[in-house]
């Protein structure tokens, strides 16, 4: 399953100086201080960093989930609060998936009707929007689930709904927030690997704030962030001998 794009832009997001700021006074929290980031269409980049330093902030901001403080986002080619402001829940539905360390799915809907769901929300509905599921679920090889509801699927299942969910639109960016935290190994890896599989064949980025190291083999960059602030962003590769050297270097110690 392919989608073309007419003319896609050189970068699917890019954040200059971004700021998040909650309460005031002594109750001031910078959340975010000052992001700046190029991400280019069909590329997995993890994002990394300790609990608090900003991650899952920078993630709802990229999906116009939340507003920033200060500072400039363009989304698929769409300056969102540069001169008139777009629709920012309609931008929301058509350029953006979710999806959560929860699947999150609706418990008294079948899979294919939690699907449907997400494509009735932008308008799409009756035969038009049937084919788009029968045709993400067989992309995702759970086709001959769609009928089961949340409760009859394994964890990997459900999350490749919610997976089929966020790609219902079609959308530019898909933003994951610990996607595979409550996965075993193998199914974890199978869900990052659809995801790649989806990014490179459908030109969708993908962003996926992870503390799950097993996933750096699956992914193309990882942009770490300590404190609001990214500190560093470099290759996959450079990240797996990073974690690599720490993992020998713990094992030396407990051998002592």
């Amino acid at each position: 399953m392919t989608t073309s794009r007419a003319g896609p832009p050189e970068y699917a997001i890019q954040a200059k100086g971004l700021v998040k700021v909650y309460g005031q006074g002594r109750t001031r929290v910078a959340a975010l201080k000052g992001i700046d980031l190029q991400v280019p269409p069909g590329c997995v980049w993890a994002i990394v960093g300790p609990s608090g330093s900003g991650k899952t902030t920078l993630l709802t901001l990229l999906g116009l989930v939340t507003e920033p403080t200060g500072g400039q986002l363009v989304l698929a080619g769409r300056d969102i609060y540069g001169g008139r402001r777009p629709d920012l829940a309609r931008l929301r539905r058509e350029a953006t998936g979710f999806i959560f360390q929860s699947p999150n799915l609706i418990p008294f809907l079948s899979a294919q009707e939690n699907v449907l769901l997400s494509l009735s929300l932008k308008g799409t509905r009756g035969e038009k929007a049937q084919t788009r599921v029968n045709e993400l679920l067989e992309y995702l090889e759970v086709s001959e689930r769609g009928g089961l509801y949340p409760n009859q699927l394994s964890g990997g299942e459900q999350q490749r709904i919610a997976i089929a969910r966020a790609l219902a639109n079609n959308p530019s960016v898909i933003l994951a927030d610990e996607p595979t935290a409550s996965l075993d190994t193998d199914r974890a890896l199978t869900v990052m690997r659809l995801l790649r599989k989806v990014s490179r064949e459908n030109g969708t980025t993908v962003l996926v704030v992870t503390h799950d190291y097993r996933l750096m083999g699956v992914v193309d960059r990882v942009i770490e962030m300590v404190d609001g602030q990214i500190v560093a962003e470099k290759p996959a590769e450079a990240m797996r001998a990073r974690e690599t050297l720490a993992a020998a270097d713990r094992g030396g110690l407990d051998s002592v």
